[in-house]
């Protein structure tokens, strides 16, 4: 059993305008901890050893205004040229670019060759013949709107789609995917995306549950802890993101600082989960809906390893009115 307090994952300070100039609809001061039961052994992850920065790019490009008319037989050709013409591009690169332009010519390249487009279509069909035509009511009342009980956070690894995972039905669930499943802080201007999905989930459709999944094995979360911040970028956009999860990373190093890399990975992840809980907490309507007994909080990890899933609820409260505290604790269960 381990302890993860919220309070310690960045919200240290109670919430008054004047921290920031965006959040205006603050009424109390919260005092926000969590209580996270962990298994004693981490998962095991696929990989055992840290992400590593992506390398410099092997070709230097130039993008161009024509380049956006050019017709699909001209694409090809231009990436045959280049092949012709970057004769310094390593043996491993140029297979790569043969390859990628074999697929995209629709010829087989090493065996039977895949075709998206058919895939796509079989696909549809299957699905129109399988369960759209076979439930008429649910479509049916599915077009007249959505009223979904839950929003999900979920990494956009394509291994962990929380619709598959947790068997969600059409207009269940109100659905965002990023890299590690990160929610971000109340900020307008860096994360109006997200801000702007919770404000609808939450306002609009009148969500009742804000769950958060992290997951075993999740590249985002070796990213978090295997990049060292301390000079340029190697990623456009990648370390920006993630580094979202520093607290959750500082945590576990200084929990966990003698783990192996993999298991402080296994231990980030759920931080990391937890660190999402806490950001929710920075956005005024999420706080209302909690405060009003209207939204609950959840977290979750899925081990696709081993086939387990954990979910802890955020129980949210109001002491009272004399001494007007909000309290958070974690309720942990194990499927």
């Amino acid at each position: 059993m381990s302890t993860a307090s919220i309070s310690s994952l960045g919200l240290t300070t109670p919430f008054t305008p004047a921290q920031s100039s965006s959040v205006k609809r603050v009424t109390f001061r919260p005092s926000v901890f969590a209580r996270l039961s962990s298994p004693d052994s981490p998962p095991r992850l696929i990989q055992d050893r840290p992400v590593i920065a992506a390398p410099a790019p092997l070709l230097n490009y130039t993008v161009r205004e024509e380049m956006s008319t050019q017709s699909y037989e001209e694409a090809i050709k231009a990436l045959q040229n280049l092949l012709v013409e970057n004769g310094e591009l390593k043996a491993t690169a140029a297979a790569k670019v043969e390859q990628i332009t074999a697929e995209l010519a629709g010829a087989p390249s090493g065996g039977a060759g895949f075709d998206p487009v058919e895939r796509i279509k079989t696909g549809y069909i299957h699905f129109k013949k399988e369960k759209y035509d076979k439930n008429p009511a649910l479509y049916g009342e599915l077009a007249k709107g959505q009223s979904p009980k839950f929003m999900v956070f979920a990494c956009s690894d394509s291994r962990v789609c929380p619709s598959h995972v947790l068997d969600f039905q059409p207009g269940e669930a109100f659905v965002v995917r990023n890299v590690a499943n990160i929610v971000p802080p109340y900020d307008q201007a860096k994360y109006a995306g997200t801000g702007s999905a919770i404000e609808y989930a939450v306002l609009h459709l009148k969500v009742e549950n804000i769950v958060v999944i992290g997951h075993s094995a999740c590249g985002g979360i070796k990213g978090l802890m295997s990049f060292t911040f301390d000079g340029p970028n190697s990623t456009d956009f990648i370390e920006d993101w993630v580094k979202i999860g520093l607290p959750a990373k500082s945590k576990v190093l200084a929990e966990h600082g003698d783990v192996e890399f993999a298991g402080q990975c296994a231990h980030c992840e759920k931080e990391a989960v937890n660190l999402s809980l806490a950001n929710l907490l920075t956005y005024p309507f999420v706080r209302d809906g909690l405060v009003k007994g209207t939204l609950a909080l959840k977290g979750g990890h899925y081990d696709f390893v081993n086939g387990s899933f954990e979910l802890w609820g955020l129980d949210f409260g109001l002491s009272p009115s004399t001494s007007v505290k909000d309290v958070a604790t974690i309720l942990h269960w194990k499927l």
